[in-house]
């Protein structure tokens, strides 16, 4: 019997699940909660046709670009790059060893070079200092409209970052030029590392806002291939003005006791905690039809 393409997607996700979670633990130092929150709207965007890539050329001039603003996530983007086949998936086992092009934030240049010579495939920026990634998507997404090219910009950024000024002067800055080539996406997954983000600094009524300082908003559940595909094709398609997604998702996705957890945003599971929700992984996985 032939799965559906959703169901096909999901079983990928719960393998890289396993290779996030594989990652953190051999590292014991990671971020897992955004990360399994994270990966199936990073898959969503590589593997369906989405985001225009090569990974036989990943300089390709034709490509989009996926710009991961909270780089601390990048145990997502790596298990998709690795998916996808921009380098070995054996490679995952030096997440965050020294020398390792897989470092805890992603690197593409270090004091104008790339790392041990060799920039790490489908990695477009240096990330990780919160609240610059929507600078660099802008600037990007600003200069190719100036080219008249047709390349379109991603950027995913953390719903904490929504707390940092610079983030919403890019948004001014997007509206105001009328960038059509970008779009937004906020992991609204409520968490960052001091608690939720309600207690921390409430970010109120957080679609009106975007929506008042100029952007097109649209709502996505993280977790619904089906919605995602939707609404980040229709996000890429619109012709007027930038667009904002608010990715309604949850912190630590399939594994029960790290889901809705802050604890979870930077916290390396131990021997028992990694067993076991590998386990519970495996399960879930096995109960897709």
């Amino acid at each position: 019997m032939k799965i559906s393409k959703t169901a096909q997607l999901q079983k990928i996700a719960f393998n890289l699940r396993q290779d996030i979670l594989a990652m953190i633990y051999q590292a014991q130092s990671g971020h897992p909660a955004g990360s399994l929150g994270m990966i199936d709207l990073i898959l969503t965007l590589f593997a369906t046709g989405i985001l225009r890539h090569d990974p036989k050329r990943p300089a390709w001039e034709k490509r989009d670009y996926f710009l991961l603003s909270n780089g601390h996530i990048c145990p997502a983007l790596y298990a998709v790059l690795a998916q996808q086949k921009y380098f070995a998936r054996e490679e995952l086992e030096t997440f965050r060893q020294i020398n390792s092009r897989l470092q805890g934030h992603p690197h593409f240049l270090m004091n104008g070079k790339a790392i041990n010579q060799k920039t790490l495939e489908g990695v477009e920026v240096t990330s990780g200092s919160l609240g610059h990634g929507s600078s660099q998507a802008a600037g990007l997404a600003y200069a190719l409209q100036m080219d008249n090219k047709n390349n379109h910009v991603f950027c995913l950024l953390s719903d904490a970052e929504q707390q940092e000024g610079q983030t919403w002067e890019t948004y001014m800055f997007a509206a105001h030029h009328k960038l059509k080539n970008l779009t937004f996406i906020i992991d609204y997954n409520h968490i960052q590392i001091s608690g939720n983000t309600k207690e921390v600094m409430s970010l109120g009524d957080l679609k009106l806002k975007l929506i008042a300082f100029g952007l097109h908003v649209l709502e996505v559940d993280a977790h619904d291939f089906s919605d995602l595909e939707k609404k980040l094709q229709k996000a890429k398609d619109n012709n007027k003005q930038t667009v904002a997604i608010i990715a309604h998702s949850i912190p630590g996705k399939g594994v029960s006791f790290m889901e809705k957890d802050y604890r979870w945003h930077g916290q390396a599971p131990n021997k028992k905690e990694f067993e076991s929700a590998m386990q519970e992984l495996r399960i879930k996985k096995q109960e897709i039809k």
